[in-house]
Order: C-alpha cells, then structure tokens, then sequence
C-alpha cells in the first residue's frame, strides 16, 4: 500500500474528519449553533443522532473511526501459513465483504461503519 492508503494518510484523515465533526456554525434563523448531528443522515439513530451516528462515507469508517483498531496488529496462524496481520488485511477484507461483522483475520474486526451501516 502507498499513496492515500498509507497510514500516516488514513491517521490525517481520521483527524480531518474529528475536526469537521466538532465544527460548529451560527445559525440566524434558529438562533442557535448547529453541528454535523443536525444536519446529518443517520438511518439507525434520526430522532437523537450522536456525530457517530451520521452516515459518513470513509474508508476509515472500515475501522469504526477508531484509531486504536487502525493501530491493531495480531499474529495468524492459518494451517501452514503464519504472518502479521494489521490494517492492510483488514482493510482487503473489507473492501471485498462490506457487509461482515466479522473479519476472518485473528483482528476480527467488523467491517461495519461506526454508525451500524455498511
């Protein structure tokens, strides 16, 4: 992996994207600051939506948001074959099962966006 999917890029975008989330503005007609859980779609929580709630198309949503789970490593031991697995294999799975919660990687980490969505 190089370019946008080295992780000091996908760790820039994670903050990035914290910063846009705490962002505030004035908003004159309701007289009142708003935030991204104001105006945003979230499908599993739309009565009272947390930031992490809002559906937030990221490839960082592969790790929930979550920087620790970026940062995970793990040995695998699968028959013959034994290595490292980290974010790289994670994220291969992903790509190809959006849809799992699970990861067949000994990280078994869900694919599953923070907010519950693929």
């Amino acid at each position: 992996f190089s370019g946008v999917l080295a992780e000091d890029v996908l760790l820039a975008l994670l903050e990035l994207q914290e910063e846009l989330a705490a962002t505030t503005a004035w908003a004159p007609g309701s007289g009142r600051n708003v935030s991204l859980q104001d105006v945003c779609y979230a499908p599993l929580n739309p009565a009272e939506p947390r930031v992490g709630d809002c559906a937030v198309s990221s490839v960082t949503q592969y790790f929930q948001n979550n920087r620790s789970r970026l940062a995970l490593s793990a040995w695998q031991q699968d028959g013959k074959n034994q290595g490292p697995v980290d974010w790289h294999d994670h994220l291969i799975y992903c790509v190809n099962s959006p849809l799992s919660f699970k990861d067949i990687t000994a990280l078994e980490l869900s694919c599953m966006a923070e907010y519950g969505g693929p």
